[in-house]
């Protein structure tokens, strides 16, 4: 639905224009990125685009702010995209053990090949296949581990 000057409201409620978006966009590419920088690309004021990042911000469409790292350079010589399926019963409770593991960075749950994936760092592939027999593989309702071994990186976030 069109609301004024390109500004839509969205099916969550908040009003985005194309603005919102590039301001969005920077910030996914460099989250460092100053008010001023931003505000200077989009021929507004700075003091606009901290009330669009603050509006961003309250209205949920920005989460959070972060780093990505290498994980080799922090020691992590094995990342892997972990499938996981479970019981249906219990395919939730398994989700939430895994976010519990220290070495899982992200887990989501999937209508694709498994029920659950996630992104895993270890520093070796044996302390990979120990958190595969000795954690993951004692979570309740878990049924079948997937794990795939990331060679090398393409593009990266």
């Amino acid at each position: 639905m069109l609301v004024n000057q390109g500004s839509t409201l969205t099916k969550y409620g908040f009003i985005m224009n194309e603005n919102d978006r590039k301001i969005v966009e920077m910030l996914m590419e460099n989250a460092r990125v100053s008010f001023t920088d931003i505000a200077n690309e989009l021929g507004v004021s700075e003091s606009t685009v901290r009330k669009r990042v603050k509006y961003l911000e309250e209205s949920g469409v920005i989460k959070k702010y972060t780093a990505v790292v290498d994980p080799a350079k922090l020691g992590y010589r094995t990342v892997a995209i972990v499938g996981l399926d479970a019981e249906p019963s219990q395919f939730l409770e398994a989700a939430d053990s895994m976010s519990r593991i220290d070495e899982v960075k992200w887990v989501a749950t999937t209508t694709g090949d498994h029920m659950i994936v996630t992104e895993i760092w270890t520093h070796d592939v044996k302390e990979l296949g120990a958190l595969i027999s000795e954690k993951i593989g004692k979570i309740k309702g878990v049924h079948r581990i997937c794990p795939a071994i990331i060679l090398e990186m393409v593009k990266n976030p």
